[in-house]
């Protein structure tokens, strides 16, 4: 049977070796991944996320920025994709304060990048990976996916709600099917050291006090209807 092409990038981040995993499990797939392994956590980690990927044949590891626009050409020169599946950016709120520029230029050029590529290849499938952190001002709880996302309250936020507006620009005027992924606290095994679940697991483990911000009132609500 004829293996159907995706390109992951973010590929060796938490979702994304996750997503790796099930895709050469499934064996209906052969796999391009991309990752930079930049530092904003340890590259150690990644690695260590994608060893039993490089042992499967269908997989091919690029290591690559998607602000690289020519490095991104090449990789779509090489295989026509049936899918893209873009995992890829700068994460965090926090950070983005910091850096404002460097997660526009990662999360909405390389989006776009990635977008213009699909479109020039002529990739029918494209699946974006956006955040909660989209709905920002928002007082109506829980969230739907109809609710207005004008609103952002980090950088971070306004390049995820930017990524998704060119995902429909694209998927309007080339006819490409664009999925947005609005992920919440997404946690479990490889989640990135830097999170809460994983802070909490990790100083639990090891008998250590967990700091608390705050008075202590705050607190998140799962709601499930």
């Amino acid at each position: 049977m004829k293996k159907r092409n995706v390109l992951v990038t973010g590929a060796a981040g938490f979702i994304g070796s996750h997503l790796v995993d099930s895709l050469l499990a499934e064996g209906g797939w052969a796999v391009t991944a991309v990752d930079n392994f930049n530092d904003f956590y340890s590259p150690t980690d990644k690695w260590r996320n994608i060893e039993k990927h490089l042992d499967y044949g269908s997989y091919r590891l690029i290591k690559a920025d998607i602000c690289n626009r020519g490095a991104l050409v090449n990789v779509f020169e090489r295989t026509s994709f049936d899918a893209v599946v873009h995992l890829a950016a700068r994460a965090g709120v926090r950070p983005s304060l910091e850096c404002p520029e460097l997660y526009a230029e990662t999360n909405i050029g390389g989006t776009l990048n990635l977008l213009e590529l699909a479109r020039q290849f002529r990739v029918k499938q494209f699946v974006f990976a956006s955040s909660s952190s989209v709905y920002g001002i928002n007082a109506d709880v829980p969230f739907a996916e109809t609710d207005k996302i004008d609103k952002p309250i980090s950088p971070y936020a306004a390049t995820k709600a930017a990524g998704e507006l060119l995902c429909h620009t694209y998927a309007h005027l080339y006819g490409i099917r664009a999925v947005c992924l609005r992920f919440f606290t997404v946690y479990g095994a490889r989640q990135r050291p830097d999170l809460a679940i994983h802070k909490f697991a990790r100083l639990i483990s090891n008998g250590l006090p967990i700091s608390v911000f705050g008075d202590g009132a705050t607190r998140r609500v799962t709601h499930t209807d």
